[in-house]
Formats: C-alpha cells, structure tokens, sequence
C-alpha cells in the first residue's frame, strides 16, 4: 500500500531513478562532444544514438524475460553493471565501430532498469495516488537529465573524469533499489503487440508518438554537435542542453492541465504548427546568446510535451484490457521512431552542415501537422456519413400525427412488440453510439459547425502513413 506521502514511500526508487538519469544524461552529450571534438563526421554521432534507441526496441523483449527468470532487483542489478562497464569502457576502445556495440548493450541494459522501475511503480502503487507518483517519477527523471549537464559543465576539457562519474552514477544507482524494504513487484506478464490493429484504432496518436521519437532521438543524439558547431564551449553546450531539458520538465504539468480541457488532437496540430515554424527559423537565422536560449526553450515545451499527449489521447480511445498492449506498442512506436530520426539527420548534417538539424525536425514537424489534419478530416466525413445514414434509415413522415410514435399504435397492420420498440427507440441509440474507429474527441463539439462545413478541393498528402508515435 501507497503511504499518505508517496515520495516519501517511494524514495529509494526515486534516488535509484535521479542517479541512473544523472548518468545517462551526460553520457549521451559526453560522447555527441567528444566526437565533435575530434571532428568526427556527424553521421557517426547519430548512428550511436540509433544504436542506443535500438537497443532500447531489442530490450523489451530481453527484460520481460530476464525479470521473469531472477526477479527484479537482480535484473535490474545485473543491468547496472553492464551498463556501468561499457560506460567505462569508453576510455579504453577508441574504435567506433565497437563503440556502436556498446551503445545497442546500454540500451538494452537501460531498458531493463526502466521496466523494473516503472512496473514495480505501476503495481504497488494506489490508483489515487498514480498521478501523483508518476509525476515525481518523471520530475525526477526531469531532474537527473538536467543534472547530468551540469556535471559535465565542471568539464570544458571533457577526458576521463566524466566517464568515472558517470560510471559511478551507474554503480551507485544499485544501492537504494537494493536496500529497499519494500515488497518485491510480482513477475512481468508479456505485453501483446497489436500494431496494426492501433494503426487503424489510434493513427493520430501513433503518428504523433513516432515523430516524437525522431525529434527526440535526433535531438539527443545531435544538439550537443550542433551546438559546438557554433563555437560554443563545453559549458555554453551543457547550458543549451539543460535549458531545453528543463523547458520540457516544466511543461509537463501546465500541458497536461490543459489537455484535460482541450481537445488533445488539436494541441497535437497545434504543438506541430508552432514547431514547424520555430525549428525553420532556428535552421535559417543566425540566433545566438540568450536568443538562441528562448528559442530552445520553447523548442523544449512544444516538443517534449508531444509524447505524453500522444500516450495520454491513445489511452482515452482504447478499452482498459488493451492498455496494456497500447503500452508496448507506443513504446516500441517510439522507440522505431528514435532510431531513425538521428541517422536521416546526421546524414543531412554532415552533406549540408550543422543547421539542417533543425532543418530535419522541421521537416518532421510539418509532415506530422500534415498526417493529423488528413486523419482528422477523414474521421470527420466518415462520421457525417454515418450521422446521414443514420437520419435517413430512421426519417417519419411529416405532419404532427405521423412524425409521432402513436401512428404505430394507430395503425392495425403493425405488432405491438414493434410499437414498444419504436418508443423506447434502443435501435437507433445502438445505431448512433457505433462511431469510426480512432474517432476524434472534438468532431463532437464541432458537429453543429460541420452543417455549414465545405470540404476543401484537395486534402493534404498522406506524408506521415509509414511514421509512428
């Protein structure tokens, strides 16, 4: 049981979580500006945050199993110390090639840690109280994220005092987890994929989740190359990268308040516009010093608040027995979608320079903007013509004796069982609650509007069909 003061009874958790984030949070920009450094061509910088996002996907299959098999405090013991040794091991091996090995390693091993964390959090943890202990769980994450770019700041020569820390980070993370006194989480049960069957249930979410995925993946892994691109110093670097982190964390809550009052479908839309127009500026003007700082800032609120939305609209449309395999399947959505995002824009970094990072988010951006609206007029007319079937399978004739139910019992021709049926009029309200799959939550709201509505000539490309969420 969840004591009066969750954090309280969470606490180990949450120090294991802070430590583990501390760690890997400046992992991934240690390594984005140590091959900046030594001019390394950015495609090799974006092919070791898909091998991270990589090995994420392949660890959630592995985890399942390995928890099941030793429990959860081994697992996730064991996974600390892999993941604490090719941390290390940096030092050591300067091939690249193995250095793409270890990446996929530590994300499978990361993975392992995030599911004994978050279902050992899921399980034991009151549904009065859920909210409350994820919102500390992700402020922490939030925290340690932001704390692992002020660790490096203390570094501008970078070498081998970051990769101990962060090693110990990684050791020390095993401490808290198991000392705990808290019951041990029962064993994990597979999460079933049904990808398919959410692609056609919830297209807008799963889009919005996948091109997510590539923001954030191509952000992590390419920022800090972009950022020393532009002559800033290790810490200028750290500074740029906690801003935006920090952006994201105070987003969270003020978001999600607002998404309980707006449609979250039109928050989507509207996060994709802004961040086309925002990552297009930032790609073609020569912002620097604190203008550079607001525009990340902003970049941080829009585009980190996009996955939660995404996971929270999917939830809404899908029956409480499939949010499990909703859960699997937007991770992995994610996760595909994070491997991707840093090669495309490495690649164009490295043929056309540092800027068309921002450029490639842009581009995914507006290709997102253009799938939402394409899904949500489709939704849209599917419903009008079910709403204009519906109105003529169940039209009377006019005049105020015929339009009434009591012409049927007038008329000596109709059973009195039909009568009965027509007054309480069930077939029409089971009729009229059968709505499209992935229906939108404001075409409701809109549906007195839709009278006066005019399709346009054309709709926009299906740009985003092969992007998920």
């Amino acid at each position: 049981m969840t004591s009066k003061h969750p954090y309280r009874s969470f606490s180990a958790l949450f120090l294991t979580t802070l430590l583990m984030l501390v760690a890997q949070g400046s992992l991934s920009t240690y390594l984005g500006l140590s091959l900046a450094q030594q001019q390394v061509d950015s495609i090799w910088i974006g092919a070791l945050m898909s091998c991270y996002y990589l090995g994420l996907v392949l660890g959630s299959k592995l985890g399942h199993k390995v928890i099941a098999q030793v429990g959860h405090i081994r697992a996730f013991v064991a996974s600390a110390a892999i993941v604490s040794a090719c941390a290390m091991s940096h030092v050591l091996i300067s091939q690249l090639e193995i250095w793409l090995i270890m990446r996929v390693i530590v994300g499978m091993g990361m993975m392992c840690q995030y599911m004994v964390l978050e279902s050992w959090l899921n399980e034991q943890t009151e549904s009065s109280q859920r909210g409350t202990v994820f919102a500390f769980y992700m402020i922490t994450s939030y925290l340690g994220m932001i704390g692992g770019q002020l660790m490096l700041s203390q570094f501008p020569e970078l070498g081998i005092a970051p990769l101990l820390i962060i090693s110990m980070c990684y050791s020390l993370c095993i401490v808290p987890i198991a000392l705990t006194k808290r019951i041990h989480p029962a064993p994990l049960q597979p999460a079933p994929l049904k990808i398919l069957a959410f692609w056609k249930l919830v297209p807008q979410s799963l889009t919005a989740v996948s091109v997510a995925g590539m923001m954030a993946g191509a952000f992590y892994g390419l920022a800090p190359a972009y950022a020393a691109a532009k002559g800033m110093s290790t810490e200028q670097v750290t500074l740029f990268m906690s801003v935006t982190i920090l952006a994201g964390l105070l987003a969270q809550w003020p978001m999600g308040k607002i998404s309980d009052r707006v449609p979250r479908s039109r928050i989507l839309r509207f996060n994709a516009a802004v961040l086309t127009i925002l990552t297009l500026l930032i790609a073609l003007l020569p912002l620097s010093g604190w203008l550079l700082l607001v525009a990340t800032f902003c970049y941080g609120v829009l585009a980190f608040t996009l996955y939660p939305i995404a996971s929270a609209f999917a939830n809404q449309n899908v029956e409480q027995n499939d949010r499990v395999a909703l859960s699997a399947t937007v991770l992995l959505t994610f996760g595909l979608g994070a491997c991707f995002g840093p090669l495309l824009a490495s690649a164009l970094m490295q043929l056309l320079g540092p800027a068309m990072l921002y450029a490639f988010i842009s581009c995914c951006a507006l290709t997102l903007f253009l799938r939402l609206i394409r899904v949500n007029y489709t939704q849209k007319m599917v419903k009008r013509m079910m709403d204009e079937q519906q109105n003529a399978q169940f039209k009377m004739g006019s005049g105020d004796l015929v339009s009434s139910p009591l012409a049927a019992a007038l008329d000596p021709r109709v059973d009195e069982e039909v009568v009965v049926a027509q007054m309480r009029d069930e077939d029409f309200i089971a009729a009229y609650q059968q709505v499209p799959a992935g229906y939108d939550e404001d075409i409701e709201q809109e549906q007195q509007a839709d009278d006066h509505f005019e399709p346009a000539d054309d709709t926009p490309a299906d740009a985003g069909q092969n992007k998920t969420v």
